[in-house]
């Protein structure tokens, strides 16, 4: 079963309010995609922590409606 890209979009910024999301699908078959997440909540935080709130928003869905997520989170440049 196959995840919608706006739903990966709506879980992120769901668990993280302040999150600029997008979302690219790399094979066209709803299970490979590629994120950039940039959010002012990340700072201050490794890549790693970061990659985890990333991850815990889609509740569990990597590994079953989700199959690859190419992920690069980042905070606001600017700031």
């Amino acid at each position: 079963m196959a995840m919608d890209a706006r739903d990966i979009e709506r879980l992120i910024k769901a668990a993280i309010p302040d999150a600029h999301v997008e979302i690219r699908d790399l094979a066209g078959d709803g299970d490979h995609y590629a994120a950039t997440v940039v959010a002012e909540s990340f700072r201050g935080k490794s890549r790693v922590q970061q990659h985890q709130m990333v991850y815990a928003a889609l509740k569990g869905s990597m590994g079953g409606a989700l199959h690859a997520l190419a992920l690069q989170t980042t905070i606001p440049e600017g700031r």
